[in-house]
C-alpha cells in the first residue's frame, strides 16, 4: 500500500551521543577522514547502505546500539576527541586571520549549484564541484564566506541506460528533512523567509535551508512552501530545468532572493555583513540588481548605486561559448521587473540596459546574463589562464576601441580541494613521509611550489599503492556494472561474465564528465580497429573506464552515450572496455584514484579549465590530455602526454577528428603503454613510478583549491573591499558624476598632431626618441585624462605586439584653440621591428582599469602621417 503522507522520525540520541548529532550536520565530515571513520564504526552495515551520509545514518541505528555506544568508553572517547576537533577547527585562527592585509571582514559567494558530498546532490557537473571545493577551501583557510545557492527538490538528474543503451532520467524527490541541512529561523522559532514580488499582485515566497560546511554556511533557498501557488513552488524544482520564464525566475530568486537571505543571516546571527559579492557564472547575477536597490532606498540615485555596488563585486565567467551562456528575451525580463513585479524604484530601461547585447555582433532583443554580469562587477575573470585568454577575446565589444589583451578579465586557474579527492590511501603514505599535520597543511594552505618530500618515498611502496587503488577501483566497477546491467534487465544467470571485467594488472584509463559535444566522447570510438587493437594488446593492454550525463534535453549528447555504450556491451571488448552510468561524486572518488592516466580530448580551446584531471593527478594518475584549459598552462613532459590538435581555422570538423583521434591512438600504442609496462632492474616500472612522483612534486602544489581561494583573497577580494569601502556615497556620487560628465565630453577628445625626434627609419637598441603630442581635451582637463604612448614590436600588418605603455606629462599652457601639448620620451628597449602609437584614456583614482569605461581616442589618419616613420 501506498503511504498518503510522508514525514520524517528523528532518533533520539542518548545524551552521551549529542555530539554525533553536531558532527552529522556540519559537512566537514564529508572532507575529514576520522570522523567518517567514527561514523562508520557506530554500524558499518547501515553506514554502507546509508551510502556514507550520516544523517541517514544515524536515523536508521536500532536504539539498542545507541545504547551500547552510549556506554563504549572507548567509543566516547573518539566521539569527544572528534567533537573538540571540530570545534577547534570552527572556531580557532587559520591562514586568514594571521594575515596583515586589510582583508574583507565577510564575502558573500553566490552559484547555482554546490557539489560539497554525494548526501546533499545539488549539482550536475564541473561548476557546481569548483563551488563546493571553493567553500571547502575558504572554510579550510578561514576565509569568511557565506555560500548562497538554491536546493533543488529534484537535484540533477539520476541517469540509467535502457537495454539498448539510450540515456533515461530519474528525478527521486529529495526530503529536506532527511539532508544534512537545518531551517533558518526567526527568534521566535518560525522559519525565515524572504519574498519575490511577481508580476499581477503575485509573490514567491521561499524558506532558507542552512548547510554548515565547516566554517561556512551555505544558504539554500527553497520555493517548496505552502504559501506559494504550486507554479512558484516548482520554481526550486530542478537544476537546470523548465522554460525561459522558469529558469528566469530561479536566477531573480537566486541573485535577489539569495542578497536577502544574506541580509536575513547575518540579522539573525550577529555574522558580518559581506563587503565583497562573488557571482560565479552569470546565472546569480540579480545580486546585484538588489544591492543597487538597497542603495537606492537609503538615498542615492541609481548611477551612484551602481558604482558603489560595482565597486565590491567579483565576477567568474567559467564558460568559453556564447552559448554556454543564458539568455532572455528583453520582453520576458522586462514584464518581471518594474512597477507591478519586482524593485518597483528602479526604472525598468535602466536594468535592461544592464544586459542588451549593444555591441557589434550582438543581438539586440537579448538580456545576456554574463554581459550584466560583467557590467555589475568591476573585477571579473576567467578559470585558466587560456580561459582568460578566450573571455577576453569573446567579451571584447564591451570594451570597444582596446585590443582584447587589455579587456579588464583576468584569471584564477581553479583547483580542486585535495582532502576530499585524495584518496585515504594517499593521505596515509603522506603522513607517514612528513606527518599527520604537515601533510594536512600541504593539502589544505598550500603555499609550497614543491612537494620534494615525495621523492624519498621507494619506489616500491608508490608502485603498491597504484595497484591497491586500481584493485578497489575493479571491484568497485563490476559491482557498479552489475547493477546497471540488471537496471537494464538482465538477470544474474547472463552476468557472470562480469567477474572478468578489467584486470588490476592492466593499464587504466579514466574518462568522466558531462557529455556536450565538445568535449568529444566519442573520439575515443573514431577508429574501431585501431581501438580493439590497443584494448586487446596481447602484451600491453588498455582497459577504459567510462563515465558521463548528458543534458536531458541533447539528445545529439544522449546519441553519443548510446554509442560508446553500445561499443562497451561488445562481448569481445566488454572485459576492457567499460560504461558507468549516473556518474557522481561518489564514483568519482573513487575513479579518480584508481585510473593511471585521466584522458582529456576537448575541443581546444573550448575546455574552461577541466579540473577532473586535477583530481586525478593528486593520486598519481598521469594526464593524457589536448592542451586545453589548466593543461595547457601547466603541462610538461615529465608528468604527462600532449595530444596534439588540429585546431587551424580551415580544418574540417570531421578531418581535425580524424587526426586528433590518430594522434591520441599513436601515444597510447608507442609512449603511454610501453612506458607503463617497461621493467626495470628491480622489476618495477621505474619510468612510470618516476612520472607519478614527478605529477605529485609538480602538480602537487598547484592544483589546491586552497591556492586558488588564496589568490582570489589576494587578487580580487582584497582590493574589492577596499574599493567598496572608499566608495562612500559622496564618493560614489563624485565617481558617477565624472563617469556621466567624461562620456559626455569625450566626443571633444583628439590627438591632433604627433612628431618624434627619430630622423631615420632605424635606431640603435637601448636608445630613445622624443614624443610630442599635441591634444585637444573639449570640456575635459589634464586631471580626467591620461596621453600615453604605447609601444612594442609590431607584426607584418604593423599590429603592436606585447606593448608598453609610458604615461607623457603635460608641458605648458594650452594653446589659443585651447589644445594642450605632451611629451615623454620613448626608449628603444627590443630590437627589430618596433612601432609605437599615442592614445588618450579617462583616469580616476577610483578605475580599476584604465579601460573601464570602454573610451579611447587615437590619432586620426592625419595626425598618424605626421608622426614619423616605424622603427624596422
Amino acid at each position: 500500500m501506498k503511504a498518503i503522507r510522508r514525514f520524517t522520525v528523528r532518533p533520539v540520541l542518548p545524551e552521551p551521543l549529542r555530539p554525533l548529532s553536531d558532527l552529522a550536520r556540519n559537512l566537514r565530515w564529508s572532507w575529514h577522514a576520522e570522523t567518517r571513520d567514527l561514523f562508520q564504526s557506530v554500524d558499518p552495515e547501515r553506514w554502507a547502505a546509508a551510502g556514507a551520509d550520516p544523517v541517514r545514518l544515524l536515523g536508521g541505528v536500532r536504539p539498542s546500539r545507541l545504547a551500547e555506544l552510549a556506554g563504549d568508553r572507548r567509543f566516547l572517547r573518539r566521539l569527544t576527541a572528534a567533537a573538540d576537533d571540530l570545534h577547534d577547527y570552527v572556531t580557532g585562527d587559520r591562514w586568514y586571520q594571521h594575515q596583515d592585509a586589510d582583508l574583507p571582514a565577510a564575502v558573500a559567494y553566490f552559484s547555482p549549484e554546490f557539489g560539497i558530498t554525494a548526501a546533499l546532490p545539488q549539482y550536475s557537473g564541473g561548476l557546481g564541484i569548483l563551488a563546493g571545493d571553493h567553500l571547502k577551501a575558504a572554510s579550510d583557510l578561514g576565509v569568511p564566506l557565506i555560500g548562497v545557492g538554491l536546493l533543488y527538490r529534484h537535484g540533477y538528474f539520476r541517469q540509467s541506460l535502457s537495454r539498448d543503451g539510450w540515456q533515461q532520467e530519474h528525478y527521486p524527490v529529495l526530503d529536506p528533512h532527511e539532508l544534512p541541512v537545518s531551517l533558518l529561523k526567526e527568534a521566535d522559532g518560525t522559519p525565515a523567509r524572504i519574498s519575490l514580488a511577481l508580476p499581477g499582485g503575485k509573490a514567491l515566497h521561499a524558506r532558507i535551508w542552512l548547510a554548515q560546511v565547516g566554517r561556512v554556511p551555505l544558504l539554500m533557498l527553497d520555493s517548496d512552501v505552502e504559501e506559494n501557488d504550486l507554479g512558484e513552488r516548482g520554481v526550486t524544482d530542478r537544476l537546470y530545468g523548465g522554460g525561459s520564464e522558469h529558469r528566469l525566475l530561479q536566477e531573480m530568486l537566486l541573485g535577489i532572493g539569495g542578497v536577502r537571505a544574506v541580509r536575513t543571516y547575518c540579522r539573525l546571527t550577529g555574522h558580518p555583513d559581506p563587503e565583497v559579492f562573488h557571482t560565479n557564472e552569470g546565472h546569480a547575477g540579480f545580486l546585484g540588481l538588489e544591492r543597487i536597490a538597497e542603495l537606492c532606498e537609503r538615498g542615492l540615485d541609481f548611477d551612484p548605486a551602481l558604482e558603489a555596488v560595482r565597486s565590491g563585486t567579483v565576477f567568474t565567467t567559467h564558460t568559453p561559448v556564447p552559448a554556454g551562456i543564458d539568455r532572455f528575451d528583453r520582453e520576458l525580463v522586462g514584464r518581471h521587473f518594474g512597477p507591478d513585479a519586482e524593485l518597483p524604484g528602479i526604472d525598468v530601461q535602466r536594468i535592461l540596459a544592464l544586459g542588451m547585447e549593444t555591441y557589434p555582433g550582438g543581438e539586440p532583443n537579448l538580456f545576456n546574463m554574463a554581459v550584466m554580469g560583467l557590467r555589475l562587477a568591476q573585477r571579473a575573470n576567467g578559470v585558466s589562464l587560456l580561459h582568460g585568454q578566450v573571455s577576453r577575446e569573446m567579451f571584447a565589444g564591451l570594451w570597444p576601441g582596446f585590443d582584447a589583451e587589455e579587456v579588464p578579465i583576468t584569471s584564477v586557474t581553479n583547483g580542486v580541494h585535495a582532502p576530499t579527492w585524495v584518496a585515504p590511501e594517499v593521505l596515509r603514505l603522506g603522513a607517514r613521509q612528513i606527518g599527520t599535520q604537515r601533510a594536512e597543511d600541504a593539502l589544505t594552505v598550500g603555499g609550497s611550489e614543491r612537494w620534494d618530500s615525495v621523492a624519498e618515498i621507494p619506489d616500491q611502496e608508490v608502485w603498491e599503492l597504484r595497484r591497491t587503488l586500481r584493485e578497489q577501483l575493479v571491484s568497485e566497477v563490476r559491482e557498479r556494472l552489475r547493477a546497471s546491467w540488471r537496471q537494464r534487465g538482465a538477470g544474474d544467470a547472463e552476468l557472470g561474465w562480469i567477474e572478468g571485467v578489467l584486470d588490476p594488472d592492466v593499464l587504466t584509463i579514466g574518462f568522466a564528465r558531462r557529455v556536450p559535444s565538445y568535449k568529444r566522447l566519442t573520439l575515443m570510438l573514431r577508429d574501431r580497429d585501431r581501438l580493439m587493437e590497443l584494448l586487446l594488446h596481447p602484451e600491453r593492454p588498455v582497459q577504459i573506464v567510462v563515465a558521463g550525463k548528458a543534458h536531458p534535453a541533447d539528445d545529439g549528447g544522449k546519441r553519443l552515450v548510446q554509442e560508446l555504450v553500445r561499443f562497451a556491451d561488445d562481448p569481445r571488448v566488454r572485459h576492457r572496455i567499460v560504461f558507468l552510468p549516473d556518474y557522481g561524486m561518489a564514483m568519482a572518488q573513487k575513479l579518480y584514484p584508481g585510473c593511471d592516466v585521466w584522458l582529456n580530448n576537448p575541443l581546444r580551446p573550448l575546455e574552461a579549465c577541466g579540473t577532473s584531471g586535477m583530481k586525478a593527478a593528486l593520486n598519481g594518475c598521469l594526464n593524457l590530455s589536448v592542451l586545453d584549459g589548466w593543461w595547457d598552462e601547466w603541462f610538461q613532459p615529465d608528468f604527462g602526454w600532449a595530444v596534439p590538435t588540429a585546431d587551424g581555422a580551415g580544418t574540417d570538423p570531421d578531418r581535425r577528428d580524424d587526426i586528433e583521434a590518430g594522434a591520441l591512438y599513436d601515444l597510447l600504442e608507442q609512449r603511454v603503454a610501453p612506458r607503463f609496462y617497461e621493467r626495470g632492474r628491480g622489476g618495477l616500472p621505474d619510468r612510470w613510478i618516476e612520472m607519478v612522483r614527478q605529477t605529485l612534486t609538480l602538480l602537487g602544489p598547484k592544483v589546491l583549491a586552497g591556492r586558488m581561494v588564496r589568490e582570489y583573497v589576494d587578487r580580487l577580494y582584497a582590493p574589492a573591499a577596499q574599493a567598496q569601502r572608499a566608495l562612500t556615497p559622496d564618493t560614489a556620487r563624485e565617481l558617477a558624476g565624472w563617469k556621466a560628465r567624461v562620456r559626455a565630453a569625450w566626443p571633444g577628445v583628439s590627438v591632433d598632431h604627433v612628431e618624434t625626434t627619430a630622423t631615420t627609419a632605424t635606431a640603435e637598441l637601448g636608445t630613445s626618441v622624443g614624443l610630442r603630442v599635441r591634444v585637444g581635451l573639449g570640456e575635459l582637463g589634464p586631471d580626467d585624462v591620461e596621453v600615453q604612448a604605447v609601444s612594442g614590436r609590431v607584426d607584418s600588418e604593423d599590429r603592436i605586439t606585447d606593448a608598453t605603455t609610458v604615461p607623457l606629462k603635460p608641458v605648458g599652457t594650452p594653446d589659443l584653440e585651447g589644445r594642450l601639448l605632451y611629451e615623454g620620451p620613448l626608449s628603444l628597449d627590443r630590437a627589430g621591428p618596433y612601432g609605437y602609437t599615442v592614445r588618450i584614456l579617462p583616469a580616476h583614482r577610483h578605475l580599476a582599469s584604465s579601460a573601464e569605461l570602454g573610451l579611447v581616442a587615437v590619432p586620426s589618419e592625419d595626425a598618424a602621417e605626421a608622426a614619423g616613420v616605424l622603427l624596422r
